[in-house]
């Protein structure tokens, strides 16, 4: 018996195999087409006298294929070379030195003797002028606005009006829309008619592009129209205004992204120092541990750069937690009620660890590579961008925030670890193991340190004395948050970290370190608990 879907799933099938070879028999010749005219017009370039290259320069910017712009961008910066014994190949240097096919983009190992393509000032003008038209044509909404803004900090001439104007009919991209318009104010000060300038200044009132301040302040200076002087002095004004709020938003997102590496570095000790009381001096070693092991995980992954990051955040928690667990059962676990003792012996664990690092991997730093998704900035407005390696970090410390409530308050490993904190005597009476807790708090802890590293390793260097710089602002961070109680290590460390970024700019780095240590002694006298104290037998 035949069911209904069987014929068309045969159908279906039948015209796939027919269309597919159709298919690739219509695109095959095209792409080699492509490919073709690539490889004569670059030769020709190549090959061609100085006085007859502009015209195989324009022939090859017709060549439909993605690697013309690449090619056109080599010579343009004086990376495109020939080979010396074989001229009809061509190379790309790098910026490492290291050659590539011009053609192909395929590594090139073997030395080879080359000759670099020269280019006249001519030339150069023709090329970025090709360039700024293939990026206009990109269907890449970063590529089109850099190209813009490019052109505006080349100078916008008669050459590139008409692709602005072009472009400005076509486009659909905000952002992009108003660089262009930006680009043809700029044009439109330069006109000896007044009411043109005075049309221009008026559209630039709310650009933030440097250019077209430093055109206002020529127009505020030294037009002869005193209309257009005044025009420019309140454009200047009002972008002043935005500048300054722009800024200052800015200043709020470095401040959050230092509190949110603060915070990672510090919700690791607000347990073991807030909830067991152990002054743990090792625990920038094992925000280091963490660090290095996302640096090993690369070196295992090396063509996996994006999936290794995600694998080293459990990687860091177990190898940093499984540290802290021989720790707390090695030296700690004889050391409670004895602070002064706990913190010497966790500082010459530090110590060991520390050499231990040097031991292994060498004192000299290591680089972890960043993903490309986590490269580059989002560009909000030419006044504001917001790299994205800050923006990931600082979501990753709420989301680890929030999972290590969720551990404490949810789960049976967090009622215990609240139960031995506030009694530990009648804690034991109901069975709870407390030496059993005490390793497994010690081990979060230690574990979610290993996690800040992983972070750290994605804005700094790796290297042994990495957890160093971290330490003291992560006592401070709990102290100030009020001991032992994870909301106040929240608020603490983002005030923290946006009271230091809005202090940096007129006192310092290191001052402004300075006037925040004092400011939270200050506090300190006054509120000796924090600012979240905590209440109940934990208080006790």
């Amino acid at each position: 018996m035949i069911t209904t879907g069987q014929p068309r799933t045969h159908v279906g099938q039948r015209l796939l195999h027919f269309l597919l070879p159709l298919l690739l028999c219509i695109a095959t010749p095209a792409l080699a087409q492509e490919e073709n005219a690539l490889a004569e017009q670059t030769r020709a370039v190549a090959q061609a006298s100085l006085m007859q290259r502009d015209d195989a320069i324009d022939a090859l910017a017709q060549v439909a294929h993605p690697r013309v712009p690449i090619v056109l961008t080599a010579l343009l910066e004086g990376n495109l070379y020939s080979d010396d014994e074989d001229e009809s190949r061509i190379l790309i240097e790098r910026p490492d030195g290291s050659l590539e096919n011009a053609l192909t983009g395929a590594s090139l190992d073997a030395a080879i003797d080359t000759k670099r393509i020269p280019v006249t000032t001519r030339m150069r003008t023709q090329i970025r002028n090709i360039l700024a038209r293939l990026n206009l044509d990109s269907e890449d909404t970063q590529t089109r606005y850099e190209a813009v803004q490019r052109m505006i900090k080349e100078g916008i001439d008669e050459n590139n009006i008409e692709l602005l104007q072009a472009r400005s009919d076509i486009e659909e991209t905000r952002l992009v829309n108003e660089t262009i318009e930006t680009a043809l104010s700029l044009y439109d000060l330069k006109s000896d008619n007044e009411r043109v300038r005075l049309s221009a200044i008026q559209s630039l009132r709310g650009s933030l592009v440097g250019e077209a301040r430093n055109e206002l302040r020529r127009l505020r200076d030294d037009d002869p129209a005193p209309a257009v002087q005044e025009a420019a002095g309140e454009a200047l004004a009002s972008i002043q205004t935005k500048l300054e709020f722009y800024q200052f938003v800015e200043s709020i997102f470095f401040g959050l992204s230092l509190g949110s590496v603060l915070l990672l570095a510090a919700i690791g000790l607000a347990i073991t120092f807030g909830v067991m009381g152990v002054i743990n001096m090792a625990h920038g070693e094992l925000m280091m541990i963490g660090a290095y092991t996302t640096w090993v995980i690369q070196q295992l992954f090396p063509g996996q750069i994006a999936w290794s990051l995600a694998m080293a955040v459990p990687a860091a928690f177990l190898v940093a937690g499984l540290v802290g667990i021989a720790i707390e059962r090695g030296v700690i676990r004889f050391l409670y009620g004895r602070p002064l003792e706990t913190l010497l012996a966790t500082f010459g664990i530090s110590l060991i660890l520390q050499q231990a690092a040097r031991t292994i991997f060498s004192p000299l730093n290591r680089s972890v590579t960043l993903p490309d998704w986590m490269s580059g900035s989002m560009v909000i407005n030419p006044a504001l961008s917001l790299t994205y390696n800050r923006l990931y970090i600082l979501a990753f410390g709420l989301i680890v925030f929030f999972m290590l409530m969720a551990i404490l308050k949810r789960t049976s490993l967090g009622l215990k670890v609240r139960a031995v904190s506030q009694n530990r005597p009648m804690a034991r009476a109901v069975g709870v193991r407390a030496s059993w807790v005490d390793a497994m708090t010690f081990g979060l802890g230690s574990g979610v340190a290993g996690v800040a590293g992983v972070a750290l390793s994605q804005l700094t260097n790796v290297g042994p004395n990495l957890g160093q710089a971290y330490i003291i602002d992560s006592f401070m961070v709990v102290v100030f948050g009020g001991v032992g109680n994870l909301w106040g290590t929240l608020v603490g460390a983002m005030g923290l970290g946006v009271l230091n970024k809005f202090m940096e700019p007129w006192a310092g780095a290191v001052l402004a370190k300075v006037l925040v240590l004092v400011m939270l002694i200050l506090f300190i006298q006054k509120r000796p608990k924090g600012l979240f104290p905590q209440k109940g037998r934990a208080a006790e």
